[in-house]
């Protein structure tokens, strides 16, 4: 009635190893309901069901919080029994998941885990929310998502933040931000102020690892989620007279790809440099 796509799945709660693990996709859950693990994963395999591993580094059964990669989930990995993993649960992030995940070819995911209502346990009115997995399904069915699942097409909100692999993460920059005056004229020390719109409900926290040749740029900039954002630049001395076509490279901070490293992007810009930049009295 409100338009989800509600999925069917179960839960395999067993001691570590190999810890808990969900099902979705199924079509029996009842075929789960068995002492041994390996028996109620292969129930769930048989069912074509996406299998992932939830929290690995849960202080319930990691009592320091590091993932532990046991003999169990080669042979779940081996078996081909074993599809995604929890990169984040709840309020807590294992970078080692990701790197396994990487390594591994698991798909990411991120999950609030919530046993509550959501207003229970995250401050909504503040802000805050629970993080969860992006799907980049082709299609709202079912089996369109199973298919991106399994295809491991995902990245993960989490706080002001997304995790994934760069090529899932880069577009949606992309996607989101707009340079609004991409030719601009640059005179002298005046400078000039480059519009850029964000049109995404995240803020991007960029920061500069080196500069273009011709400009000086903000070391750090953060693009406010549905914004438009004044961001002011110089002509650097010696920048040569006449029209130049600029990329400025930034990284986004709160974009974490693989495997701990930001994404990088680019604003395209074109800058004018009239004849007369810098006037003698002030070379």
């Amino acid at each position: 009635e409100k338009g989800l796509v509600l999925i069917k799945g179960a839960e395999i709660t067993r001691d570590m190893p190999p810890g808990h693990i969900n099902a979705i996709f199924l079509k029996n859950a009842n075929l789960l309901d068995v002492n041994n693990w390996r028996s109620a994963v292969k129930a769930a395999v048989d069912q074509n069901a996406f299998v992932f591993w939830n929290h690995p580094g849960w202080k319930g059964q990691e009592p320091n919080g590091i993932p532990v990669w046991y003999a169990e989930h080669t042979e779940l990995l081996e078996k081909g029994w074993l599809h995604g993993i929890e990169v984040v649960n709840e309020n807590e992030y294992y970078p080692l998941a990701k790197k396994w995940a990487i390594e591994k070819n698991l798909t990411m995911l991120g999950d609030s885990d919530v046993h509550d209502p959501v207003g229970l346990a995250y401050d909504q009115c503040g802000g805050e929310h629970r993080p969860m997995t992006l799907v980049f399904a082709k299609e709202k069915t079912e089996q369109s998502i199973k298919e991106a699942l399994f295809a491991g097409r995902t990245a993960i909100y989490y706080k002001n933040s997304l995790i994934g692999q760069a090529k899932f993460l880069k577009p949606i920059f992309e996607q989101s931000v707009q340079v609004q005056n991409p030719h601009i004229t640059i005179k002298g020390h005046s400078g000039a102020n480059l519009m850029i719109y964000n049109r995404s409900q995240i803020d991007f926290e960029l920061v500069a690892d080196k500069e273009p040749n011709e400009i000086s740029i903000p070391k750090t900039v953060t693009l406010a989620r549905e914004k438009t954002v004044v961001v002011g630049i110089k002509a650097k001395k010696g920048a040569a007279a006449g029209e130049t076509e600029i990329r400025i490279s930034y990284r986004v901070k709160n974009f974490l790809a693989e495997p701990d490293k930001s994404v990088y992007v680019e604003l395209p810009v074109t800058v004018t440099f009239p004849g007369d930049m810098f006037p003698d009295k002030e070379k």
